[in-house]
């Protein structure tokens, strides 16, 4: 009994953000790609064209984006997030039965909306409102759990296309997120520690609500727009990792070493996320470093690791730092500077610039690489990333102004 006493209800939070992660963003986003070749084959189409629905995706969070913030703090969020995994895990189950493209752009639109909850706002809202200490933690455990959702599920998925079909394996995932996720979030989920009685992990007794900058205030500030910028240039440097093997491949490496690679810069995504919320916690400066630093640090081995795998091998995994630092450090950095008082409205806006960032970008570089060879865009990236650093620290030296 006295252990119940002493448990803390957050921790259930946390499982609840981490399945939303791990399995709703897992089997939309981390397991997209397996879909792309035998649905655009049975429809018909190219593969291009069928992928475009990840557009829609990306720009239906952006439009999202600009009000969810404010609904997550004006409404419940429990609710909100039950809804959107339910929208969600009905679409999933739509889609198996699309018989044309434009279906499926539909249906990308609708994902979009909510994953403006359930990708942007879910973890980085409900750890801010139940955890006043470890934030940086748990919010990169949760970030992680996404990447792991990935691991699980596209192996799944991929023995289920190939022994039951894409549009059975539609139908499975659909009635995993309507099955078992969205009816634990209804029963599990709340919207503040107050709900159950308790207050926010590591909060003092004397203290009634989390100190922060207003929103209003903080939009008028020139570093909520460096943090816009910090957040578009890591997304944009994220994007890089969709033509990372096409650049092993083409510098005389084998299709398995490039695999190789990307396999290393997903574990460096998983290890990163965990690891820069830790970090975080101790000194949000020193996050910034390890993120940015890592990153550049691993465009300069694959740049330079043209006759040793090793070298590749290695700079794929320290580019997933920078890769994770695109949720974990944003989510941070804006917890950091404006504080936990406006934080969803706030850091909806901020999000726009990833969900934006993620669909111009994803597409930019490879427009780009027709014009100029991977070297170059490896050396933009190193760019942005410095860009992003000195954006980061410029943010937090100058947060002090607010006076929270």
């Amino acid at each position: 009994m006295p252990i119940l006493n002493n448990f803390h209800y957050g921790y259930v939070i946390v499982f609840c953000c981490c399945l939303i992660m791990g399995v709703n963003v897992g089997l939309v986003m981390s397991c997209a790609a397996i879909f792309y070749k035998p649905v655009s084959s049975e429809l018909g189409i190219s593969v291009g064209d069928f992928g475009l629905y990840m557009t829609f995706i990306y720009l239906f969070s952006t439009l999202m984006l600009t009000k969810a913030g404010k609904l997550m703090d004006k409404y419940s969020a429990r609710w909100l997030l039950t809804v959107s995994s339910g929208v969600l895990g009905t679409v999933l189950l739509s889609m198996s039965s699309f018989n044309a493209v434009w279906q499926f752009y539909v249906a990308g639109a609708i994902i979009g909306l909510t994953l403006a909850f359930l990708l942007y706002l879910s973890y980085p809202t409900m750890v801010n409102r139940w955890f006043n200490s470890n934030t940086g933690f748990f919010i990169g455990l949760c970030s992680a759990a996404s990447g792991i959702g990935g691991v699980v599920f596209n192996p799944l998925g991929g023995y289920l296309i190939a022994n039951f079909g894409w549009r059975n394996t539609y139908l499975i995932f659909g009635g995993i997120v309507l099955v078992i996720v969205t009816p634990l979030l209804a029963l599990l989920l709340r919207n503040y520690p107050a709900d159950k009685g308790q207050k926010a992990f590591g909060e003092k007794q004397s203290e009634t609500m989390k100190s922060g900058a207003d929103y209003s205030a903080a939009i008028k500030s020139p570093i909520f727009y460096a943090l816009i910028a910090f957040a578009f240039f890591m997304i944009s440097v994220s994007t890089i990792n969709l033509f990372l093997p096409t650049y092993v491949v083409s510098v005389g490496y084998s299709v398995e070493q490039s695999a190789l690679v990307a396999s290393a810069i997903m574990l460096g995504v998983t290890i990163g996320k965990v690891a820069l919320g830790w970090v975080n916690d101790k000194n949000p400066n020193l996050g910034i470093f390890a993120s940015v630093g890592f990153g550049i640090g691993g465009f300069v081995l694959l740049l330079v690791g043209q006759s040793q795998i090793a070298l590749m091998t290695a700079g794929g995994f320290l580019f997933g730092w920078a890769y994770a630092g695109v949720t974990v450090e944003t989510a941070l950095l804006v917890r950091a500077v404006f504080g936990g008082k406006d934080y969803a409205k706030i850091f909806s806006n901020i999000s726009i610039a990833l969900a934006a960032g993620g669909a111009l970008m994803a597409g930019g570089w490879g427009y780009l690489a027709d014009f100029v060879d991977f070297k170059t865009i490896l050396t933009i990236g190193i760019i942005l990333l410095a860009l992003s650093g000195t954006l980061g620290i410029y943010a937090l030296r100058k947060s002090k102004e607010f006076n929270f």
